[in-house]
């Protein structure tokens, strides 16, 4: 995404920057390799481009920004315990590399250093961001717990996904701007109108991931595809199969989303070859058209240059047409 390219540098700077200490290695090794998986950067670098939205200070945000993307990995190292994910961005998860409990050490600790580069945030806008921290970090959990009661039950709604996602993922890109916005000073009801741009991103980025994770490449994606078939979990192309097929089809579907008799590879083929049956790829697709269409429309409201918003929107352009 070339439109990233102009705050990326500075925030792997930033980062780079950061003193890890070197013992106890059992602790920090886990840490650094997860940090040095640069991934998007995509949280950060929307923390500026919050600030910068509204003519604030670049330097003044890059602490909380940082904040922001060691808090995204912090809750990767988790998710990938509680999702049994062998693989993150083409490398072994920490918990196969290491061990349950080092990832669970590790990403706490990444935690605390989230927190601490937040805290770096100017007196005068500190209350505010760690209020929005704090909010944004609080729901990202309880967006995980929905996402694991949903792999149980068999009642749930597409309103109660997206009502998971928009906590589990859209609250963080929506928060990340929002922090920017705060730390430029913008007015409340502008940064209102952010988030909102932010959360409907969000939702629509997570829909691209459930539909990546089924009819994604494995090398571009960077992780194993069809995870979220042998898991079981409760997507929307699942939830949007269910809805539209007919009784036989719906049986069949929910018989082999549900079997762990068969071989990982066959499960998620077959589960597969229904969604195409059933067109969910394409219904997906137009799912996220819709939610694209929201964001820009709260762009839109926000009031500042209209030039000002060209990076956002070849952000949100660019979000669209990514496959990975």
């Amino acid at each position: 995404m070339s439109v990233l390219n102009k705050y990326s540098e500075r925030v792997d700077r930033a980062i780079s920057e950061i003193v890890i200490p070197e013992e106890p290695d059992g602790l920090y090794q886990p840490i650094r390799y997860t940090m040095d998986s640069k991934g998007k950067r995509l949280r950060p670098v929307i923390t500026l481009m919050g600030c910068d939205l509204f003519n604030g200070t670049i330097s003044k945000a890059l602490p909380a920004a940082i904040g922001m993307e060691i808090f995204h990995n912090f809750t990767l190292l988790h998710d990938d315990i509680m999702d049994k994910s062998p693989m993150r961005r083409g490398k072994p998860s920490v918990y196969k590399k290491w061990n349950v409990n080092t990832a669970i050490l590790a990403g706490d600790t990444m935690f605390i250093y989230a927190n601490e580069q937040v805290c770096k945030t100017d007196n005068k806008y500190l209350k505010n961001v760690l209020a929005e921290f704090n909010k944004l970090a609080r729901e990202v959990c309880e967006g995980q717990q929905y996402d694991m009661e949903f792999e149980a039950s068999n009642d749930v709604s597409i309103a109660d996904y997206i009502r998971m996602i928009r906590l589990k993922t859209a609250v963080l890109i929506a928060g990340s701007l929002k922090i920017g916005a705060i730390i430029a000073g913008a007015p409340p009801e502008d940064q209102e109108k952010l988030y909102q741009f932010g959360i409907n991103i969000g939702v629509a980025f997570q829909l691209q991931d459930d539909y990546l994770d089924v009819f994604g490449d494995e090398e571009t994606v960077g992780k194993q595809i069809g995870n979220d078939i042998v898991t079981n979990k409760k997507t929307y192309l699942y939830l949007k199969a269910m809805e539209v097929a007919k009784e036989n089809t719906k049986q069949s579907l929910k018989e082999t989303y549900n079997s762990n008799n068969d071989g990982k590879e066959q499960k998620v083929e077959s589960v597969k070859k229904i969604f195409k049956h059933l067109e969910v790829d394409k219904i997906t697709k137009e799912e996220m058209e819709k939610y694209f269409h929201l964001a820009n429309k709260s762009l839109e409201s926000i009031n500042v240059k209209d030039e000002s918003k060209n990076e956002l929107r070849e952000f949100a352009f660019n979000l669209k047409d990514r496959n990975n």
